[in-house]
């Protein structure tokens, strides 16, 4: 797709994954159409927990300070077998501590920022079917007062839910599983002794309970249903005697807003693009609610799409670029489903041996503090790595996500340290992927003093060939200071040269990393990525035509 199309990308379902695809497009310069055949935003608490990662996109959105407003920090996750604590673990490091924000503030805090660039959404619009027939897609919307039309669009993303319509237009499976139990929910008044601030979750062999506090300072408890128990039958008395069973004795509820009981479902679409269809959350997977992953990758399912596609909309990148959105979300949801399925079970153990050895593992884990190297982090978004076939971390079987050595603690495929650095550009302290771009790729130069000749020259190529997409950053390493590259002799050659390059997307991934003497890998990357971009001279084709 190398000339820009005009016509807008339908967005269909206004939660939080399409919310945040039909932001990330309009503040990218697509013109967007978002809809939904609800009558008006939900006002159902349903997902609570948002991990940092996630946190940072929204405020690159511009939602920090509703999120300082609305947010409950979480101190803790505390794990209890009959009643007596056998882990506790605290977030201590920023990075990796989550947050209670319902999700009707998520979406209030997606709407504002669609509004401020620019976009809204259509309520009360049904997508009643589409096809497509090459570089369009024609389908056919229903407004509310039954009025239907067909209309064309570039690409079509379906963000509608377990349920979607545009999975089931295409006719993709949606495979898997559901538990054997179903679980009860409610937001009740809490009177007791529990901190609102910590995730408290009561392991038993009648079942898991899970309760945490509301930033309204109500409290959401989550349990598993007795066998048998049908949803007409559940009530706030039956809610209290499944508290009573197994919680620590003390705790009273009172004046619910919300009890419901639901089943969980361990399932995932058999592929999440079909031309110029994609799906995105809850459309592409769902499963158990543990670990409070599922909001979190459905937005991180339409920031990695959202980008890409822009690129193409505006023809600064091939349309292959999307290819990698399927393979890369698709690790991340296997797994998310995966976790999700063995704290699950995890929760439900109740025969003595299994209870004895999961109650010491989680033990011996909270007091050496083994959560905290991996799992949390994982959780917290900050161990996202997208592999690919051939990838050169691959070749050399490197852990996922682990730099390698003398790369800076950069990792291709991971995500950009967080390391702080003084942004001359601000004037201010920031973590380092806070202060590159979100809009573009950035070629980012790491060296001790100025960028060596390599690095120097690849620079001013990029600035002559990709200035629309890519900007150029120096980080100094030894002083810690960030700064746009400008033109300057570069350092003389030294012994050994430590001058590394880092290509980093617009998602904060580090596409490539390599040392200076490698930069013609960083130039051939980039002559893949914006072929269309180039001046004629300057393309791969040209280079072979002049041998």
């Amino acid at each position: 797709m190398t000339t820009q199309d005009q016509r807008p990308v339908l967005v269909v379902g206004a939660g939080p994954s399409g919310l945040t695809a039909a932001v990330e497009l309009t503040r990218r310069g697509v013109p967007v159409r978002c809809v939904d055949r609800a009558e008006g935003p939900s006002t159902s608490t349903k997902a609570l927990g948002v991990w940092p990662r996630t946190l940072e996109l929204l405020r690159r959105m511009g939602a920090d300070e509703e999120i300082r407003r609305r947010v409950l920090p979480q101190r803790a996750l505390r794990y209890y077998s009959d009643g007596r604590v056998i882990a506790d673990l605290h977030f201590r490091d920023p990075d990796v501590q989550p947050v209670c924000l319902p999700q009707p503030d998520v979406e209030s805090m997606l709407r504002d920022a669609l509004a401020e660039a620019g976009g809204q959404v259509a309520w009360g619009t049904e997508l009643v079917g589409f096809q497509q027939d090459g570089p369009v897609v024609k389908a056919v919307v229903r407004d509310s007062d039954g009025t239907e039309r067909t209309e064309e669009f570039s690409w079509v993303v379906g963000a509608d839910g377990a349920r979607s319509r545009v999975r089931e237009h295409l006719d993709i499976g949606f495979e898997g599983a559901t538990h054997e139990l179903s679980f009860v929910v409610a937001d009740v008044e809490l009177d007791g002794l529990l901190e609102p601030d910590v995730t408290h979750y009561f392991c038993s062999p009648r079942g898991i309970l899970v309760t945490c506090g509301l930033p309204s300072g109500r409290f959401r408890v989550f349990t598993s249903a007795p066998p048998g128990l049908r949803r007409d039958e559940v009530d706030l008395a039956v809610v209290q005697n499944l508290v009573d069973e197994r919680g620590p004795g003390g705790i009273g509820l009172r004046d619910p807003d919300w009890i419901s009981v639901f089943a969980v479902h361990s399932r995932h679409a058999d592929r999440t693009r079909e031309g110029r269809v994609f799906l995105l959350g809850d459309a592409a997977h769902i499963h158990s609610p543990a670990g409070g992953q599922g909001l979190n990758i459905g937005i991180a399912d339409a920031h990695n799409l959202a980008w890409k596609l822009a690129l193409c909309w505006h023809g600064r990148s091939d349309a292959t670029l999307l290819d990698s959105f399927e393979s890369e979300r698709a690790q991340t949801a296997r797994a998310a489903i995966k976790q999700a399925d063995i704290q699950t079970r995890i929760w439900l153990l109740n025969k003595p041996h299994q209870v004895a050895l999961r109650d010491n593992a989680l033990r011996i884990a909270s007091a050496l503090r083994l959560f905290h190297l991996d799992y949390l982090p994982w959780l917290a978004g900050q161990r996202t790595v997208y592999t690919q076939p051939g990838s050169r971390r691959r070749r050399f079987a490197l852990p996922a996500g682990r730099p390698w050595p003398g790369s800076g603690g950069f990792a291709e495929g991971g995500l950009v340290p967080r390391r702080p650095i003084w942004d001359t550009t601000s004037s201010r302290r920031m973590p380092l992927r806070s202060a590159l771009s979100d809009l573009r790729y950035t070629l980012l130069l790491q060296s001790d003093g100025a960028p060596c000749s390599r690095s120097a020259q690849l620079a001013a190529w990029v600035r002559d060939q990709c200035a629309e997409t890519v900007e150029i950053q120096v980080m100094q390493t030894r002083a810690g200071t960030l700064r746009p590259w400008t033109p300057e002799r570069p350092a003389a050659p030294r012994s050994p040269d430590t001058t590394r390059i880092a290509l980093v997307r617009p998602d904060g991934i580090a596409d490539l990393v390599c040392p200076a003497r490698e930069s013609w890998r960083v130039r051939r990357r980039l002559e893949e990525l914006f072929a269309p971009l180039l001046t004629p001279a300057d393309t791969p084709e040209a280079r072979v035509d002049a041998l």
